[in-house]
């Protein structure tokens, strides 16, 4: 059963979400001093030590930092987040910079976390900001393949890459859901404002690639061997990086899709707009007659019909009727109304 644990670096207690050594694919937890773990990970050979941590703060994060002697930008990195997906070196440890994601059902929201992983010869430092993409998944994940465990430092990246490429993946198969329902609004029979939110899902798209897309570099860099990496593990990290590539294609059919159902939806409401114009027009036309008619004979003068043959007003209605009926009919039959 997982658990959090304590790592102790001499005198002072950094809580961390989970310390252990893995030697030969095989699990040894961690209590006590973080030094003489991390010494005692180098003394067996064919080891590694790899810690978890969750938000941590400064003090905390120095203490782990100061042991390993990690780069001061680096740390600064790690601890305020914020970063780009990137890779970078310093030294002997690896830097690199992955954006999680995660789904809400309820809002159609992505949530965005960052995962740092920083890799030496002997340890991995994964730092983990927000709540996508748990960790714990992946080191069960891991524990469990003791072969690809072996590969040390090399295989957590790997395998922290492959969940977070895979949840990018159900992710893009969530926004299809959400603009196929766009969609379907849009063109419905009875339609309904959706403006605001083309717009919101379009932004959580945007957000949604500029997690993924910079990422693709990354991987590049790697499957190039501009990066070393353990020996085996190449073709794992081009299968990442062909997954990635497929979800990017996604993610910019997303976008230009999104892009054409605003451009329909908002079609639709110029043609709405103008047939209301229409019919407004023709009303007003029709409504034009009575008003002239009537505005001639509230001038009051002396020889209108009305004060000499009896069937004045009737006749001045039966005008007006007929008129208002002639323009009305001609309206229908083009359409104005």
């Amino acid at each position: 059963m997982w658990r959090p644990r304590s790592c102790h670096l001499r005198d002072n207690v950094v809580m961390i979400m989970d310390c252990a050594i893995y030697r030969k694919g095989v699990r040894d937890d961690v209590d006590g001093d973080l030094s003489d773990a991390l010494d005692a990970a180098r003394e067996l050979g064919d080891s590694f030590m790899w810690i978890g941590l969750h938000e941590p703060s400064t003090e905390e994060f120095d203490q782990v930092a100061g042991e390993l002697q990690l780069h001061p930008l680096a740390i600064e990195d790690a601890v305020h987040a914020h970063q780009r997906p990137k890779l970078e070196r310093y030294g002997d440890v690896l830097f690199v910079v992955i954006k999680s994601l995660r789904y809400i059902d309820e809002t159609s929201d992505i949530e965005v976390g960052e995962i740092m992983l920083f890799l030496g010869k002997d340890f991995v430092i994964t730092v983990r900001h927000g709540e996508g993409a748990p960790l714990k998944a992946v080191r069960r994940r891991l524990e469990g393949d003791p072969d690809l465990l072996r590969h040390g430092p090399s295989a957590v990246l790997y395998t922290v890459l492959d969940e977070v490429v895979d949840q990018y993946g159900s992710i893009a198969h969530e926004v299809e859901t959400d603009i196929i329902d766009l969609e379907r609004r849009v063109f419905a029979p009875q339609r309904t404002t959706v403006t605001e939110d083309i717009y919101e899902l379009k932004r959580e798209v945007l957000e949604f690639r500029g997690a993924e897309d910079p990422l693709i570099p990354v991987l590049q860099e790697i499957v190039k061997g501009r990066v070393s990496v353990a020996e085996g593990t190449l073709e794992y990290f081009r299968d990442v990086l062909d997954h990635l590539l497929r979800v990017d294609e996604q993610v910019d059919s997303h976008n230009e899709l999104l892009t054409n159902v605003l451009n329909a939806h908002l079609a639709q409401v110029g043609m709405q707009q103008n047939e209301d114009m229409r019919k407004i027009s023709a009303w007003a036309a029709i409504l034009a007659v009575p008003t002239m008619v009537t505005g001639v004979y509230g001038m009051n003068f002396d020889h209108m019909p009305e004060l000499h043959q009896w069937w004045g007003y009737p006749a001045a209605m039966l005008v007006i009727v007929t008129i208002c009926v002639g323009l009305y009919r001609w309206f229908r039959k083009s359409g104005w109304l």
